[in-house]
């Protein structure tokens, strides 16, 4: 089969941008290794210099240890799955699914039961004579798959297989194709948006924004100890909770997390207290995911925060209650180079605010004014000295449509091992211990 390695590959294109930043990775053999990120990360650019459609600006991309940077497409072993299917309109399924092994000068007997297994492996075996516009989209990805799969290559490149897809049709595909890849012991490199595909689907998760390899790793692992705070924002449902903390050290007792006019209390003895240490009179960037979090009684003991409902989001099997705790919240702005307070949409209204007020001739209320995306490795955390600190909405899992409602007080437990800290710039604090 084929290994994959690239080595400080960066694209840059003719109007400047930079579409890749020095990206190391690499693709064992027979991998599933899926690149996830937003629109505009990078993520389809590495997939395509990999297949040899776009030449890199600088550094290597090898194919089983290979220098393959002057390689021709037709040459690398690969097959390559789009988005849109790019089916031959004209072409029946078998001649579409076919096609491959006729540019390759396979006779037509064996080509032919080339086509019928493929086809029966794919559940498609009964529409070879129909033409693509005659199937459901479904059935239009899965000959998609099957003209990759008969040429038996040793590498399979998968561009967001099945975002054109509805969401029942993608999650029945997501257990095939994965399934079908592992039968085969295919190389596959899978590019996708939608971090449920990638957690279900990959044997390691490689995570981008903007053109730079944010962590990468099992998914539990990118899951369970994100190496940046961009990681733990991008990946969860709901998001992490990210709140600002200044750390206190008690030497040999514990150290203090107080956010806003409350406090949790890391112990000593807990092997993460001695980097968060280092951090004594700082402030820092606390992150909690909602299955850590447990709604107890006011006066129960251990590490509680307490504080009202805000708003309740009901989901048939569970409710979410967003908790005012009276701490800080750090937004992490998926697109730009650092994050910006408040949430996306808050910020548009915002600027959609300034404007109508400008229009109507009112001055702009000092300290209201939107704070600028720029680039860079900037402090991820407010400015204290800002006017409008966007307060935490705390996620909190509770019961299907509990007897509680907005403007209800309540007592969350915080399981102090599950908690995760960030420094000023985004990256995790104790990230070497995963």
């Amino acid at each position: 089969m084929t290994t994959v390695a690239l080595k400080d590959v960066t694209k840059v294109f003719q109007d400047g941008t930079l579409a890749v930043d020095t990206v190391n990775l690499d693709v064992n053999d027979g991998e599933f290794m899926v690149l996830l990120g937003p629109s505009g990360c990078g993520k389809s650019t590495v997939l395509r210099m990999v297949a040899g459609l776009e030449d890199p600006t600088a550094g290597a991309v090898m194919l089983n240890g290979e220098v393959a940077n002057d390689l021709p497409p037709r040459d690398r072993g690969i097959a390559m799955v789009f988005q849109d299917f790019a089916l031959y309109p004209h072409m029946t399924v078998g001649d579409n699914i076919g096609f491959p092994l006729r540019l390759a000068g396979v006779e037509p007997n064996p080509r032919g039961e080339r086509i019928q297994d493929v086809a029966a492996a794919l559940g498609i075996g009964d529409v070879l004579g129909r033409k693509p516009s005659q199937l459901s989209g479904g059935q239009r990805q899965r000959v998609a798959m099957g003209r990759a799969i008969v040429r038996r290559p040793g590498l399979f490149l998968m561009d967001e297989p099945l975002s054109n897809l509805d969401s029942g049709l993608r999650a029945e595909l997501r257990a095939e194709i994965s399934g079908l890849t592992r039968e085969l012991g295919v190389t596959t490199i899978y590019v996708t948006h939608d971090q449920a595909e990638a957690l279900t689907m990959a044997d390691r998760v490689a995570i981008m924004r903007k053109g730079v390899l944010q962590d990468v790793g099992t998914p539990t692992q990118v899951y369970g100890r994100p190496a940046t705070l961009y990681v733990a924002a991008f990946l969860g449902s709901p998001r992490m909770n990210l709140l600002e903390a200044s750390v206190y050290v008690h030497l040999d007792r514990y150290v203090t997390l107080t956010l806003g006019e409350q406090a949790l209390y890391l112990p000593w003895d807990d092997i993460r207290s001695r980097a968060v240490a280092h951090y004594h009179g700082e402030r820092i960037v606390v992150g909690m995911r909602a299955e850590a979090l447990t709604p107890v009684a006011p006066d129960a003991p251990g590490d509680v925060l307490q504080g009202r409902i805000r708003y309740l989001e009901h989901h048939g099997h569970e409710s979410l209650a967003f908790l005012d705790i009276g701490a800080t919240a750090v937004m992490v702005d998926e697109m730009a180079g650092t994050a910006e307070e408040g949430a996306p949409g808050q910020r548009g209204l915002r600027r959609f605010g300034q404007v109508m007020q400008r229009l109507a001739g009112r001055p702009v209320e000092p300290g209201t004014e939107a704070a600028p995306v720029t680039g860079g490795r900037t402090s991820v955390l407010p400015d204290p000295g800002r006017h409008h600190r966007r307060p935490a909405e705390l996620a909190v899992r509770l019961a299907p449509y509990p007897a509680v409602s907005a403007g209800h007080s309540l007592a969350i437990q915080v399981r102090m091992d599950a908690l995760h800290f960030f420094d000023e710039r985004g990256d995790r604090i104790d990230v070497g211990w995963r």
